[in-house]
């Protein structure tokens, strides 16, 4: 059986190109769990660092934003920006959303992807095999976990909820960690709300380790923001703002300047309402990084070196790195070989065209992927605003 267009990836990128392909009356087969990684790859009780304002999904038909959601279901309301809106409720819009616009949704697994004369073969983990003649590539974080090179050489066998180092995508449920010594490694929403949870979920002792000399901090309030800076995705800042309105214009940016632009936009910094829930109740170790890490009688032995030449070692029951995701082509390894090394990749991922589309012809990738080309705004819900009526109109172009 053959279709004529295939995504892969069912979260909030997933769902909303699907509705846009949708739109233009092509017919569309869609992979995957509904919000998977929202559900399943984040702490419970974690809020989202995006404003409500910027947490709806783009879609093509009216009545269907995080407000509506709101009105139809009796939650909320999250208007403004001091409503905090909690990763649970933004799962159950996403999959409410998925419900009204994309019913079809097919829960099963992309096993491979491989290229032929008329476009891709696809296999499923039903066992079902299928052609398609485009395929876009929506899988969010899936794969993109980020582990500092240090860290990662202690455990050969990777990171574990269970063994004595973690990523933070790898734990939804914090209490399994109660009653441990935990080190948490970042300096960002992710670092520091975890160790906020941790603390919550009874850990024994919290401690946060960042490399710069003042690098945990937190934003203002919304009273208290600096009037002359505009409102972001993620708060008010200036670098993040003109990025998000400015999308399309970032591939034409120097290689360089793309690279240093998706690494450090937006900054490592905490919500404004996460300041009292950390302050006297979480450690903090600032100035210094890893040099290097080891398991000692199943503990992990941090090893840390300031810039001041100064060390020092840290022993932790575990050690939860919340240092991020980064664009790997390797890491989707559901694309096949041939398939991958087609793929020309620059700044840290696919280099896109202004329909999404990569050097592969037919071949699509929005979300995070696609940030390398169109900036930091892809990392939010609010980019699929952006991405997804721009890569359904070049699809529905050359396969409509």
């Amino acid at each position: 059986m053959s279709t004529p267009v295939a995504v892969i990836g069912a979260g909030p990128y997933g769902l909303s190109a699907a509705a846009h392909l949708r739109a233009y009356g092509l017919p569309v087969r869609v992979f995957g769990q509904p919000m998977v990684s929202w559900r399943t790859r984040m702490p419970a009780g974690m809020q989202l660092t995006s404003t409500p304002a910027a947490s709806s999904i783009g879609v093509p038909w009216p009545g269907h934003t995080l407000g509506d959601f709101c009105a139809a279901t009796g939650e909320g309301p999250y208007a403004s920006d001091r409503d905090l809106l909690p990763v649970e409720t933004f799962v159950r819009y996403g999959q409410w959303v998925q419900q009204r616009l994309v019913p079809g949704l097919e829960q099963v697994r992309v096993v491979s992807v491989d290229r032929r004369a008329d476009g891709f073969e696809l296999k499923l983990d039903s066992g079902e095999q299928l052609g398609a003649r485009a395929v876009v590539v929506a899988t969010g974080l899936t794969g993109l976990a980020q582990l500092p090179p240090e860290l990662a050489a202690a455990i050969p066998d990777g990171p574990s909820a269970t063994g004595p180092v973690s990523h933070s995508s790898q734990h939804h449920d914090l209490s399994a960690l109660a009653g441990r010594d935990v080190v948490v490694i970042g300096a960002g929403q992710s670092a520091l709300e975890s160790a906020v949870l941790l603390t919550e979920a009874g850990a024994a002792a919290v401690r946060v380790v960042a490399r710069g000399p003042a690098a945990v901090g937190f934003g203002p309030p919304p009273d208290r923001r600096p009037r002359l800076r505009p409102p972001s995705p993620s708060g008010t800042a200036w670098p993040l703002c003109v990025l998000a309105r400015h999308a399309g214009a970032f591939r034409r940016l120097p290689v360089p300047a793309r690279r240093y632009l998706v690494r450090r936009v937006p900054v490592p910094l905490g919500a404004w309402w996460l300041r009292d829930r950390f302050t006297d109740r979480v450690r903090v170790t600032q100035g210094r990084r890893i040099v290097r890490a080891t398991v000692r009688d199943g503990r992990p032995v941090l090893a840390l070196r300031g810039a001041d030449g100064q060390g020092g070692e840290v022993v932790a029951d575990h050690v939860l790195a919340a240092t991020g995701y980064r664009m790997d082509l390797a890491a989707l390894d559901f694309l096949g070989q041939g398939l991958r090394t087609g793929v020309v990749a620059r700044a840290g991922g696919p280099l896109l065209d202004a329909g999404f589309g990569s050097s592969v012809p037919g071949l699509y990738f929005t979300g995070l992927p696609a940030a390398a080309s169109f900036g930091p705004v892809m990392r939010f819900v609010c980019g699929t605003e952006f991405a997804s009526p721009r890569l359904a109109r070049a699809v529905a172009r050359a396969y409509g």
